[in-house]
């Protein structure tokens, strides 16, 4: 049984998951998401994270978690490696985008992807109204303590996989633990997509 406070990227992704699934957490935090899977799902789970602070907690709750880049640490690992691999709010924080989803569709089946949406209405009124970088609760740093190095919006994101021919499988907005059904590009702070190669 799933608890009450989940939150709503977790408990989609959770969705998305199949039973017993090999599952690669790009930028794993602190291990929530992979506990989750690997209790809950049976999932058999590994991580990369690069903040030490958070690998001790994937360690604490027994998960397997590697100290690294994620754009350095792919290659390694040989073709169909993984079912699903999560780049669940850190494609915004990768520099070599391209390189990454290459080698995670090539160790991969799917890639679940999920990103705060720069386009959304409150980051543009702060930007429009106030002249000011936006800080809200999906986009939490001021501009120059930010990890982020990609500002995308969803709009940004479905050009990105149609220029590359990548297969968007499905899509989830989100806003405020709520899904968007209309205008997400507008309307949702944050985005979930599955993709797969054409």
């Amino acid at each position: 049984m799933l608890s009450e406070d989940l939150r709503l990227d977790h408990r989609i992704i959770y969705g998305i998951v199949g039973a017993g699934s090999k599952i690669l957490d790009l930028g794993c935090g602190n291990g929530e998401l992979m506990y989750l899977l690997a209790r809950e799902k049976n999932a058999r789970v590994q991580g990369i994270e690069l903040d030490e602070a958070a690998i001790y907690e994937c360690v604490k709750k027994g998960l397997s978690v590697i100290h690294g880049n994620i754009e350095e640490g792919l290659r390694e690992y040989p073709n169909g490696s993984f079912d699903d691999v999560i780049l669940n709010q850190s494609i915004q924080q990768v520099k070599k985008v391209d390189e990454v989803f290459e080698q995670a569709l090539r160790i991969g089946r799917r890639i679940i992807v999920g990103f705060p949406n720069f386009a959304h209405f409150g980051a543009r009124s702060m930007l429009f109204f106030r002249g000011r970088s936006p800080v809200t609760k999906s986009l939490p740093y001021r501009w120059n303590d930010t990890p982020n190095v990609r500002f995308l919006s969803i709009t940004d994101f479905r050009q990105f996989c149609a220029e590359r021919g990548l297969k968007i499988l499905s899509a989830h907005y989100i806003n405020e633990g709520k899904e968007v059904r209309y205008w997400p590009n507008l309307l949702a702070k944050d985005a979930l997509f599955v993709i797969s190669k054409n």
